[in-house]
């Protein structure tokens, strides 16, 4: 295949684009064009979206995350590598099915709507539902994002961590990943090269889960890699030592 020289880097749940701003230099230094755009709703300085919320951020839903990044690969005069990480590992898989990537990877990605997640993946992130809460968002506090987040980073980084990348999260877009039918997956469709990474010590979606959505995908339609590190969390593109992972996506990519 001829290689696309564009990247397109999506952010997760409970972050925004700032959390891929060193991955963007990284990959530019070596060659590529790179979007990391903030999905709908995210788009400021975190500190500033915790004291403020974003006024389009409730209305935000996974549907138009994945709508606007197509409306960005549409401009593009090639189809880009798609990289995408937890709830846009799965944002990546949708792009994969609808053919808008020329490869995709889901690093930590949630499942689609037809994997049933394990309870370690229920317990983490039920707050982010808002099935109980009278608030209009999610907020996590400090101690959730520890948990679920910074489990394997020092306890002074933690709360840098905190400060630099926590932003509100829109319940919608948990919600449609759930509950609409658009966050399904056709894993007989042929599609172009996935990617799989996952953390060993993830809280939210633990490497088990990483390796089951892999192996849903059925051989003929297309080549699947997987590869877990071990002892990195769900922070995994954010915690000492992500410099290893890019290096690894680029590696497979550029060996297809």
């Amino acid at each position: 295949m001829s290689k696309s020289k564009t990247i397109v880097l999506i952010h997760g749940n409970f972050v925004n684009d700032k959390t891929w701003a060193d991955w963007k230099k990284y990959y530019e230094q070596k060659g590529y064009t790179v979007y990391a755009p903030a999905n709908p709703g995210h788009d400021g300085n975190p500190a500033d979206l915790r004291a403020k919320v974003h006024p389009d951020l409730t209305k935000t839903g996974f549907i138009d995350i994945v709508n606007n990044i197509t409306k960005l690969i549409d401009t593009l005069p090639e189809k880009p590598l798609v990289v995408g990480h937890s709830m846009a590992g799965m944002a990546t898989l949708k792009l994969v099915e609808l053919g808008k990537a020329a490869a995709g990877v889901s690093i930590d990605g949630a499942p689609p709507k037809n994997v049933f997640p394990p309870f370690q993946t229920l317990k983490t992130v039920i707050p982010a539902f808002g099935f109980f809460s009278s608030a209009k968002y999610f907020m996590g506090s400090r101690k959730w994002y520890d948990y679920a987040f910074f489990n394997t980073i020092p306890e002074a980084q933690k709360s840098i961590a905190f400060e630099k990348f926590a932003v509100p999260e829109s319940y919608k877009v948990s919600r449609e990943l759930v509950l609409n039918s658009f966050s399904n997956i056709d894993f007989k469709k042929p599609h172009e090269p996935i990617l799989f990474v996952g953390g060993g010590s993830d809280h939210i979606f633990p490497p088990s889960l990483t390796e089951t959505i892999a192996s849903r995908y059925k051989e003929n339609a297309g080549r699947v890699d997987l590869k877990i590190f071990d002892g990195k969390s769900h922070f995994i593109c954010g915690e000492p030592g992500w410099e290893t992972v890019a290096d690894y996506i680029l590696d497979w990519y550029e060996k297809l």
